[in-house]
């Protein structure tokens, strides 16, 4: 079964191309990285996962379903580079407040775990505004875990993140892959993409130059394909 489907997926921003002719894959269950230098085009393509902006040209289905279809959307967690949280709400209220909109049902020891899961509990009826940006990353990865959704996107996760919470969300992402959810990671950490993800696709320039998949991914080969990538952009 497939998560994800792009089918010569087009993204332009007036005459600037965000992604040439995507076509990509996304086994139900997997993870796939998203590896390229800044401007590859990696968080277009999770925004256009999402269902937060629509191709050009091409299409882009989730669970069957063009992307910005509603079924789609709500199978889908967000996890920007931004937080989005709310800075005058607590910890608690910005979960409270994303568990309504997804219409979670258990809302109250849904949030509840959540927080725990974030090591939060302390800080739970502090306002954000105060966090620090590891505390807010955490919260934010919260929010977007809210409903437990079919399929996460994580654009940079573990920004602002010290070691301990760094090896928290290794453990939380390897602990859904279990649970058979479908997380797309966007990374500029090679060895860890590695790691996480059974395929991998390096981004240059909104075109795919390397793909990987077939589980056990060799950390040296993508390094050399993101290295290549990057080097070509500096050129």
């Amino acid at each position: 079964m497939t998560a994800v489907v792009a089918r010569e997926l087009e993204k332009r921003f007036g005459s600037t191309v965000g992604l040439d002719r995507i076509d990509l894959e996304i086994p139900t269950g997997s993870t796939m990285a998203i590896l390229g230098p800044n401007g590859a085009g990696k968080s277009t393509l999770l925004r256009l996962i999402a269902g937060l902006a629509r191709p050009s040209s091409g299409s882009i289905e989730v669970g069957g379903k063009t992307a910005h279809h509603r079924t789609s959307r709500a199978r889908v967690g967000f996890i920007g580079h931004a937080t989005g949280l709310y800075p005058e709400l607590t910890a608690r209220e910005n979960l409270f407040f994303a568990a309504r909109l997804r219409s979670v049902s258990n809302a109250g020891a849904r949030v509840e775990e959540q927080l725990a899961e974030a090591g939060l509990i302390r800080a739970a009826d502090r306002r954000t505004g105060g966090f620090s940006r590891g505390m807010a990353q955490r919260l934010s990865i919260a929010v977007g875990l809210i409903d437990d959704p079919e399929i996460v996107l994580l654009d940079e996760p573990f920004t602002g993140l010290d070691r301990t919470a760094s090896d928290r969300l290794v453990e939380r992402l390897l602990g859904l892959r279990q649970k058979d959810r479908t997380l797309v990671l966007v990374s500029h950490d090679v060895t860890l993409a590695a790691r996480l993800a059974d395929a991998a696709v390096v981004l240059r320039r909104g075109r795919i130059v390397h793909r990987e998949s077939g589980g056990d991914l060799d950390p040296s080969t993508l390094e050399n394909a993101y290295t290549a990538a990057s080097d070509r952009d500096v050129a």
